[in-house]
């Protein structure tokens, strides 16, 4: 087998566990007594630790192994998932919070996700690389919305009477740890094509393509921090409160959203090779931020759900564009440096909107975190198109 598609197999076994755990997350710490601001605070904690830990993985990965990284995420993934089903304190979930992997989105936002990029870069050049990352995100995306689904289940479980809701809940991070495992197996399989042989290291990170890489990295940070208004968990946690939605129907929302963003990703790489990466992320970008908008002022949940899944239908074809771009303009050996400061601005900014949005929340039910989360978003794609349409790619064949 591949290393590209034992790459695709461990992302969509992370994709499985973080689509259960970012459905479940804000309905099982609230079942805990915790309120929409302290929801909020755990789900940035998540956010910022996760930045914090990419940080030093992208400063460090050059002269690290890839495989030894992605064995070590394992590890803490499995402690993270025996913390959260094991604590119930709001300081101890925190801690683990801050220091481990969970991904309250739909999204990866892990410390995984810079190492995969820059051994999967590794794997296809030109814009076959567009395609690979186009299918690594289908798999995650796939098996996110596939956890979305099964994330009915503890609901399920505890209206037939078979196990309480806590219960049940606790037993989905358990899994989550289990998921870690079996990923840990397929990456001591990892051959040593993806790593970085010794002659190509550079003395320091992003010697060559440091000016590039910070000003994507600003932008970024801006979409990103729009995002996190609007993550998973607390899109759940506004449905709930201004419709009432159950849990049942909340899992079968996005799954469906998880199976359009998925298979929207797949015409990624064909709109690119027509009009250009940076158009592609910008084109389908923006639209997607426009229906982000019109869904918090939707008087009815089929309205507010129509605008959210066309939403989804096309706000993530900007990404297998966006990765490759990134991979494209820098070195192949700064390329894990690379992915981890273009992602942890991203974790970073996006890990300080959801305690403004569980603020928010806490005030109103009103979908104030929709509308400036995609305001900030629709910033985001006009600055990048003035500022990177005519800033191409090192290797030939890529516009």
């Amino acid at each position: 087998m591949s290393d590209a598609r034992k790459l695709l197999i461990t992302r969509g076994l992370r994709g499985l566990a973080d689509g259960v755990v970012s459905v479940v997350l804000a309905t099982y710490l609230t079942d805990l007594g915790f309120s929409p601001f302290e929801v909020g605070a755990v789900i940035t904690g998540t956010l910022l630790g996760s930045a914090a830990v990419t940080l030093g993985v992208g400063l460090l990965g050059h002269r690290l192994s890839r495989k030894r990284i992605l064995l070590g995420a394992t590890a803490l993934m499995v402690v993270t998932g025996i913390g959260f089903a094991g604590l119930t304190a709001f300081w101890p979930l925190m801690v683990v919070a801050v220091a481990g992997t969970l991904n309250p989105s739909s999204g990866d936002v892990s410390l995984f996700l810079p190492t995969e990029q820059a051994a999967l870069a590794h794997t296809a050049d030109g814009t076959a690389r567009t395609m690979a990352f186009a299918w690594y995100n289908l798999a995650g995306s796939l098996a996110g919305a596939l956890g979305a689904l099964l994330s009915g289940l503890p609901s399920m479980l505890a209206a037939h009477g078979a196990l309480s809701i806590l219960f049940a809940d606790r037993l989905i991070f358990v899994l989550y740890a289990a998921s870690a495992v079996v990923a840990a197996v397929v990456y001591r399989t990892l051959s040593g094509a993806v790593e970085v042989h010794t002659g190509e290291q550079p003395r320091r990170p992003l010697e060559q393509s440091r000016r590039v890489v910070l000003q994507l990295a600003a932008l970024f940070s801006l979409d990103s921090f729009g995002g996190g208004f609007v993550v998973q968990s607390l899109l759940v946690l506004w449905l709930y409160r201004r419709f009432d939605l159950d849990a049942d129907t909340t899992a079968t929302v996005f799954f469906v959203s998880g199976i359009l963003s998925a298979f929207s990703q797949i015409l990624s790489p064909r709109l690119a090779a027509r009009i250009g990466l940076i158009r592609t992320m910008v084109y389908t970008h923006l639209p997607a931020n426009l229906f982000l908008i019109l869904a918090a002022f939707m008087p009815s949940a089929p309205l507010c759900i129509a605008f959210l899944l066309l939403r989804m239908a096309v706000s993530q074809m900007d990404v297998p564009a966006r990765q490759a771009y990134v991979m494209a303009v820098v070195p192949p050996e700064e390329r894990t440096a690379a992915a981890s400061v273009t992602n942890v601005p991203r974790s970073l900014a996006a890990g300080l909107a959801p305690l403004l949005a569980g603020a928010l929340l806490e005030r109103s039910n009103f979908g104030w975190p929709l509308v400036i989360g995609g305001t900030l978003k629709a910033v985001y794609d006009v600055a990048l198109f003035f500022q990177f349409k005519a800033v191409r790619p090192r290797e030939a064949g890529i516009s």
